[in-house]
């Protein structure tokens, strides 16, 4: 299955715990990871259409597409080599994978591709593809 989402992506962050009363909480660090998140969910279900999640192991591709600032000069600096980190923003994708349905748990990639671009418009190109014997 291969989509794409748009919209600024965003890394799942840290967590951070504080306690209310008498109970912890835990909470994303970034207010951006949960609408990113979202989204990628949404645009998964969509290209599943129905189709039973994958079981086995799978294969991910994305390609993160950040829109270059204006000050930043494509000789100077041809990929944007800076915040966020690739890692971060792979594992939001994959918790997005899980909640919409491509596979059962991001413990079944078996084999990871992501990379950073610049484009005229922010999002990511995901590829799932299940890995046979």
């Amino acid at each position: 299955v291969t989509f794409i989402v748009r919209g600024t992506p965003a890394p799942q962050g840290s967590k951070r715990a504080f306690v209310v009363g008498n109970r912890a909480r835990v909470v994303e660090d970034s207010k951006k990871s949960a609408p990113w998140r979202d989204s990628v969910s949404a645009a998964a279900a969509e290209a599943m259409n129905g189709a039973d999640p994958i079981d086995g192991p799978v294969e991910v591709t994305v390609t993160f597409f950040s829109v270059r600032p204006a000050s930043v000069k494509p000789a100077k600096r041809p990929y944007p080599s800076v915040a966020p980190d690739v890692d971060k923003l792979a594992r939001a994708v994959l918790d997005g994978l899980t909640a919409g349905g491509v596979f059962t748990d991001d413990s079944r990639v078996v084999d990871l591709h992501a990379c950073k671009r610049y484009a005229t418009l922010a999002g990511a190109e995901v590829t799932v593809r299940e890995v046979t014997a």
